[in-house]
């Protein structure tokens, strides 16, 4: 069948913060009172929502996160993003060049997204077409989101393709029919991250964004010759 839609994760796809993300919330946790490494928060929380983060987080403290813990994050991530984030290298050129509809499909809040998107001049190229977990009831590895995504974009699941660095964003895409595509080109991915998410069940991987276009092409033609 033809691709109709591309749907691109945030963090790690459309921009390269998942470095800075992991070590913000290491910080951050560790200061008020959950030790934790931006190693560790990585290989736990990758992918999945801060909600599902804290609720995990919480159940391990026995107490909620106090009400300063989550402004503390937010104004770290804000912080360094501002200084330090980068956009995906080529994806300006592929989002210049592919015919498809594309869309967002992230574990993050709207806010952060406009952070995030918007200190690489993302984001106007692509709002309103941004969807967050905080608009379903479960995030990544559930098919919730992507399926939202789908719906809004007005474009069947079998049709749309996703591109995820993620386990928990590989999970969802999968369980919601869709193609997935595994992207390994961040910062945070380390050797042999590509046949992790092989394993996990990607359709595909890659680490150069720049060969979207052609991959996409290749599937297509291989979907009309089979």
């Amino acid at each position: 069948m033809p691709i109709d839609l591309i749907i691109f994760d945030c963090d790690g796809v459309l921009v390269d913060s998942e470095v800075i993300s992991c070590r913000a919330h290491a910080d951050v946790l560790t200061r008020h009172g959950y030790p934790i490494t931006s190693e560790q928060v990585f290989e736990r929380f990758l992918g999945r929502s801060t909600r599902q983060a804290n609720l995990e987080i919480e159940s391990e403290l026995g107490r909620k996160l106090p009400d300063a813990y989550h402004g503390d994050l937010q104004d770290e991530l804000f912080r360094s993003f501002e200084a330090n984030l980068e956009a995906i290298r080529g994806i300006h050129d592929v989002l210049d060049v592919v015919t498809q509809a594309v869309c967002v499909a992230s574990s993050g809040s709207h806010q952060r997204m406009r952070v995030s998107l918007g200190s690489t001049g993302l984001y106007e190229r692509l709002a309103p077409k941004i969807f967050s977990a905080s608009q379903v009831t479960n995030g990544k590895p559930a098919p919730d989101l992507f399926l939202l995504a789908a719906a809004e974009m007005a474009v069947p699941p079998h049709r749309c393709v996703v591109i995820e660095d993620s386990l928990a964003g590989i999970a969802g895409a999968r369980a919601a029919g869709m193609t997935v595509f595994g992207f390994h080109g961040g910062s945070h991915c380390r050797d042999g991250y590509a046949e992790t998410l092989h394993r996990a069940g990607t359709d595909l991987t890659f680490a150069d964004m720049r060969q979207l276009p052609e991959l996409l092409r290749r599937v297509e033609a291989d979907a009309l010759a089979g």
